[in-house]
């Protein structure tokens, strides 16, 4: 049996939002494994969790390049909220999604070999040039980039870099309403969040994990087993609605979902429009933060 320590449900509970003495019982239960223990949660229906366990603190800003054919994204991380509102460390965000917008790098390795813009320096030099300038440590912790031959790639940036947001919309006919709905379904992308552009790209374990959840909780809840199909079916269709960016409800006119946008959108300009990709960067997402003193809150459970 595996000891069940003070940081262990510190940390189930922070990506759970259940109580201290249930992500205790969910690690008793599964011998201390973290994933089986948010499932175990989950199927109590004691846990919001999934939507929040990603969900931790980092600083910095995500920085958007570009419009029109080509968009591009980039992470970069601080240690500090202060230094993320320096008007250095903001240019030098700027400078490396410009980097990535006409450069089209492979990686984060490839990005750092290029010239950094208006300098003599390369990206890695100039990434050593600021924490030195600024004091404070600093990371290039991710890129992206959207290019379309026929069509639009809009961006988006919710507040001051803390999510960043590119939408391409493919169509052979290019105008400024094409332009005009794909960055609405980017500023819909920023506050929906979605996992994947459609149900076919959902790994099939991810849906039969669900699917278990599902008939797990409606026994449990007193369903008769014969109905308990019946009920997953319309609950994985709910799902798929959750995570899905084109099955989503359009957050900004609620009568639509955004494949029916784009189906709209479509007609109204007569030529076809097909929402070929997007990316969402959330600043710090994944990340994981170095545990504090509330572990100490709830040191005694572990005890016993």
């Amino acid at each position: 049996m595996a000891k069940i320590t003070a940081t262990l449900v510190a940390e189930l509970r922070a990506k759970t939002g259940a109580g201290m003495m249930d992500c205790k019982k969910a690690l008793n239960e599964t011998d201390g494994n973290m994933d089986e223990a948010v499932d175990f949660l989950r199927k109590k229906g004691l846990s919001a969790a999934a939507k929040k366990s990603d969900r931790v603190a980092a600083e910095g800003m995500v920085a958007v390049a570009g419009e029109g054919k080509v968009g591009a994204l980039a992470e970069i991380n601080s240690e500090t909220d202060f230094v993320a509102k320096n008007d250095a460390f903001r240019g030098f965000s700027a400078g490396i999604a410009t980097v990535v917008l006409n450069e089209n790098p492979a990686d984060i390795a490839a990005l750092t070999a290029l010239g950094f813009p208006g300098s003599d320096r390369t990206v890695a030099d100039e990434l050593n040039h600021q924490i030195a300038t600024i004091g404070e440590n600093m990371n290039i912790r991710r890129i992206a980039r959207l290019e379309t031959t026929s069509g639009t790639v809009a961006s988006y940036v919710h507040g001051t870099g803390k999510i960043g947001v590119l939408v391409q919309l493919d169509s052979l006919k290019e105008c400024e309403r094409l332009s005009a709905v794909a960055r609405q379904i980017a500023m819909h992308v920023a506050a929906a969040a979605p996992q994947y552009l459609k149900r076919e790209e959902v790994p099939a374990e991810v849906v039969a994990k669900e699917k278990e959840i599902m008939r797990v909780k409606a026994i449990e809840s007193g369903k008769p087993e014969k109905i308990v199909d019946k009920i997953i079916d319309g609950q994985i269709n709910k799902y798929f609605g959750e995570i899905c960016l084109l099955e989503q409800v359009y957050v900004i006119d609620t009568d639509f979902t955004v494949s029916k946008v784009v189906e709209n959108l479509a007609k109204e300009i007569g030529a076809e429009v097909s929402l070929s990709g997007y990316v969402r960067f959330q600043l710090g997402e994944g990340i994981e933060k170095r545990a504090d003193d509330f572990a100490a809150e709830v040191a005694s459970l572990s005890k016993g």
